[in-house]
């Protein structure tokens, strides 16, 4: 890892802003990384662990509990922002729609934004709601870079078979970045490429 995303990660980091609409989303002074993924991806337990932090991003036992964007800005350099995990099968349609439009509402012409980190369960590969995802944010022409999670619950050879699948998944995707990162909040790995991938951005 890079000495300036070692510096940038080791740095403060707090809540901005939590925008349940789309005229909460508060105004962009400073770089932007997104994090999407399916609910129950392991996203806010990526997020706390990517920033050495305990509870920074709400962990919930119930998928697709997160219904709004929040903002986490690290120092004055850069925003991390936690979009509304998708495909929640429980949730309503109507607010699935919500969801959907608010994270629409953000995407769009948000010239701060600078990648999408994309969130894939390293144990379920690419599913059709990744599929989906993948295919708004090439529509969208927004760069994304995919990163499995929960790694450290397959063996070498499914971790190896996970990524060649994953590989699979991206090939008709135009925005996907050319590169897949394989992390764990738990141990810890694949972290740091994640946070040089990052830091590099900016």
């Amino acid at each position: 890892m890079s000495e300036d995303a070692q510096k940038l990660f080791a740095g403060p980091c707090g809540f901005v802003a939590g925008a349940a609409s789309r005229d909460a989303i508060p105004p962009a002074d400073l770089p932007e990384i997104a994090f999407a993924g399916r609910s129950n991806v392991g996203k806010s337990s990526l997020i706390n662990a990517l920033l050495r932090r305990k509870s920074l991003a709400r962990v919930s036992q119930t998928p697709g509990a997160t219904r709004q964007i929040n903002f986490f800005a690290l120092g004055e350099k850069l925003v991390l922002v936690d979009l509304p995990g998708y495909g929640f099968a429980q949730a309503s349609k109507s607010l699935a729609q919500a969801w959907q439009s608010l994270v629409f509402s953000y995407l769009r012409g948000r010239t701060s934004l600078k990648r999408v980190v994309l969130l894939i369960d390293a144990r379920r590969g690419v599913m059709p709601v990744d599929d989906e995802a993948m295919t708004i944010l090439d529509e969208a022409a927004v760069s994304y870079l995919p990163v499995l999670t929960k790694i450290d619950k397959l063996s070498a050879a499914e971790r190896d078979l996970a990524v060649l699948r994953c590989r699979d998944g991206l090939a008709r995707h135009i925005a996907a970045y050319p590169e897949i990162v394989a992390t764990s909040a738990v141990t810890g790995e694949g972290l740091d490429s994640l946070r040089g991938h990052i830091a590099a951005l900016i």
